[in-house]
C-alpha cells in the first residue's frame, strides 16, 4: 500500500459518520486538471497528485452530489484541522500571492528573525510555493505550503506551515510524503472529537 492509500484509509476510519458521508460525494481531479497543476508546479510531488486524483478538494468544493466541506489534513498545531484545496484553488492561491514574506513583513523580519524558519527563503514570491491547504478558520489562521525554493539549509519539497498571530513560518516536514507519515504517526490527532462539535 502506498503512502496516500495508507493515509486515506486512516482518515476514513477516523472521520465521524456525517463528514464521512459528505466526503463520499467527492471525486478526483481529472487528468487535465492534474496536468495543469504539474505545468505550474513541475516539482509537485506525485503523492499530492495521487491525493488530488482521489479527492479534488474538500474546502467548499462543489461536486455533482453537493458541496463538500470536510477536514482532511493536519499539522503540528493539533487544534487546527485543515481542508485539502482543489487544483483550481491551488492555482488561484498561486496567482493571488505575488508578494514575498520579506515584502509582507518588511523591517519586522530584522526585529524578529524567529518569524521565518532559516530553511525558508523569505525573498521569493509566496505563489512560488504550492499552497495545498487552509485550516478550519478559512485559511486566515494557518495554511500549508510545499516549498520548492528553500535556503541552502532546507530541502526542495519541504512542507511549510504558516500560523497567524503571532505570525510564524515553520518547516514541519522534509517532504509531502514525510508530512503524511507524520500525520499517520500522530494517529490523525487533528480529527479529535471537539473539532466536530
Amino acid at each position: 500500500m502506498d503512502i496516500v492509500d495508507h493515509y486515506l484509509a486512516g482518515v476514513l476510519k477516523a472521520l465521524p459518520p456525517e463528514p464521512l458521508a459528505e466526503l463520499a460525494l467527492a471525486s478526483g481531479a481529472s487528468a487535465a486538471q492534474l496536468a495543469s497543476l504539474r505545468l505550474t508546479y513541475p516539482l509537485c510531488p506525485d503523492s499530492l497528485l495521487r491525493l488530488l486524483g482521489k479527492y479534488n478538494g474538500t474546502y467548499y468544493q462543489e461536486y455533482a452530489g453537493g458541496t463538500v466541506l470536510v477536514y482532511m489534513l493536519g499539522s503540528d498545531v493539533f487544534e487546527y484541522p485543515y481542508y485539502l484545496s482543489s487544483v483550481e484553488q491551488i492555482l488561484e492561491d498561486g496567482q493571488a500571492n505575488q508578494r514575498s514574506i520579506a515584502d509582507i513583513y518588511g523591517h519586522y523580519l530584522e526585529d524578529d528573525p524567529g518569524i521565518v524558519d532559516v530553511r525558508i527563503d523569505a525573498g521569493i514570491k509566496q505563489g512560488q510555493r504550492l499552497c495545498f491547504s487552509h485550516c478550519m478558520n478559512n485559511g486566515g489562521s494557518s495554511r500549508l505550503y510545499i516549498d520548492f525554493t528553500p535556503t541552502a539549509s532546507g530541502a526542495v519539497g519541504q512542507v511549510v506551515r504558516f500560523l497567524h498571530d503571532p505570525d510564524n513560518y515553520q518547516v514541519i516536514a522534509g517532504s509531502f510524503d514525510a508530512y503524511l507519515q507524520m500525520l499517520i504517526d500522530n494517529d490523525y490527532a487533528f480529527l479529535i472529537d471537539e473539532n466536530f462539535e
